[in-house]
């Protein structure tokens, strides 16, 4: 049944700006201060005021817009788009609707497919409603009201809820990477609605569209497509139609409920914003921001993988977050060795991040210090598991580790003599080893290694130790 139906999925991607201050006034975009506190006459609407455009949201509009592929419109206009509700204090948003800053563009998925944007445009944020459960009370928050936000308008071309979470994943790494937003969707700095119709293979015409809101994660998204794609076969399968409509998804319980009617462009009476002047974005200054953009997240997995010889697993994990491949760039430009540094950090530092409450790499090590450890072990200096110990008395002291390895007296040299010596002695003992190692040769190997590793308190090379065992057996 579910086979003969074809989801047909448009997204709406809200993202905030990092400006310092808001977009049309001088209030600070900061999350998380004391409500209502970064607010002033212009953002709460007070009679009178006038909107002054902040200069650096127009810019880092341009940067999102050729990140992604678009073209820059050559005219910046604002328009009034009308609504009412508590957390507009103006009744009227300032956005674009007839010349959006960005046109087209779009993001590529792994699967090939090319997801398109129909425009980006610039607008200013509402403030936020805060319920309280125990009283049943609704607070307002003017803080966010007037923040720059950026929303990505999809074309329908997306089919699965797998599709949707892998273009946002992308679009998020996009605008991180270009440091345009930080995305943090539990901070409500990237918000996104989803746009579903299904309809029958055999049909040309798109079904009824259905948006969904308040998807608070990439996760939620994905659940709630799941969700209303079975709602609305069910339904025409049933012999009903589909209500165009808006639905609020409740993630704890799975399910989406009806909020309104879903709005169309005529009632929102948009009209030209008439306290704002239109701009002029020249060729010049497309070229300007264009020059600037830092590295895609593309153009640094085609570099792991080309230039440094990484898997493309390995090189999507160290573009999974801005800061990791930041922190792998910075250890780069330090000791040049692609491969080592990137298991380390995926191997040791990664775990240490998911295990714990920091935030960054730098946070548990410094990409100095950690360079430190690793030359010493790469020059014989000390072992593994002496490498090992001297990563974590480094994170737990922030201390220079080759000040901790001297001080602890973790460099000793190890004669590959003295080694060998070894190794010939607990051969000596246990001849029936040789026999052995025939059967169970890395057994056998691990045995010896361990062997050797207590009478030097782990200071020796194990992969010398491993090379001279399978030289003295074979």
């Amino acid at each position: 049944m579910k086979s003969e139906y074809e989801v047909c999925i448009g997204l709406e991607i809200h993202a905030e700006l990092k400006t310092n201050t808001k977009v049309f006034c001088s209030c600070k975009n900061s999350f998380g201060d004391k409500p209502n506190t970064n607010v002033c006459p212009i953002c709460i609407g007070l009679p009178g005021t006038l909107p002054i455009l902040n200069k650096q949201a127009v810019l880092l509009a341009m940067r999102a817009g050729l990140a992604l592929g678009s073209t820059i419109s050559p005219v910046l206009t604002f328009d009034r788009k009308h609504y009412f509700y508590p957390d507009l204090p103006k009744a009227y948003q300032i956005s674009q609707n007839e010349h959006p800053i960005c046109i087209g563009g779009g993001i590529k998925l792994d699967n090939g497919k090319f997801v398109r944007f129909n425009h980006i445009h610039l607008e200013e944020d509402a403030g936020k409603l805060v319920h309280d459960p125990f009283t049943d009370e609704t607070y307002i928050d003017y803080n966010r009201g007037g923040v720059p936000l950026i929303e990505h308008v999809t074309e329908v071309d997306l089919s699965s809820a797998d599709e949707a979470v892998e273009f946002l994943t992308k679009l998020r790494q996009t605008l991180v990477f270009a440091d345009v937003a930080d995305c943090k969707m539990e901070q409500g700095g990237m918000r996104c609605d989803v746009n579903l119709s299904v309809k029958k293979k055999t049909d040309s015409k798109l079904g009824t569209k259905v948006e969904m809101k308040n998807l608070n994660s990439f996760k939620a998204v994905g659940r709630a497509i799941e969700y209303e794609t079975n709602r609305q076969i069910e339904e025409l399968e049933n012999g009903g139609q589909i209500i165009q409509e808006t639905r609020k998804w409740d993630d704890t319980k799975g399910i989406s409920f009806a909020m309104r009617s879903k709005a169309e462009s005529k009632d929102y009476r948009y009209m030209p914003e008439p306290d704002t002047f239109s701009i002029e974005i020249t060729e010049n200054d497309v070229n300007t921001v264009k020059n600037a953009l830092p590295m895609t997240p593309q153009a640094r997995l085609d570099k792991y993988t080309s230039e440094y010889g990484l898997s493309d697993y390995d090189a999507k994990i160290l573009i999974s977050e801005k800061f990791i491949s930041d922190y792998y760039e910075e250890c780069l430009k330090i000791y040049c060795e692609p491969k080592t540094l990137a298991n380390w950090i995926m191997t040791d530092l990664l775990k240490i991040l998911k295990d714990n409450s920091y935030s960054t790499l730098n946070e548990i090590i410094s990409a100095q210090n950690l360079c430190t450890i690793i030359k010493l072990l790469d020059d014989k200096k000390i072992s593994r598991n002496i490498s090992k110990e001297l990563l974590n008395l480094t994170i737990e002291t922030k201390e220079n580790p080759l000040e901790i390895a001297n001080k602890n007296k973790m460099i000793e040299t190890i004669s590959e003599d003295k080694i060998t010596g070894i190794v010939d002695s607990v051969l000596a003992e246990k001849p029936e080893l040789y026999e052995t190692y025939k059967q169970e040769p890395d057994k056998i190997t691990n045995f010896i290694v361990g062997q050797v590793m207590k009478q030097t308190q782990g200071k020796a090379d194990a992969s010398f130790v491993k090379e001279y065992v399978s030289k003295k057996m074979n």
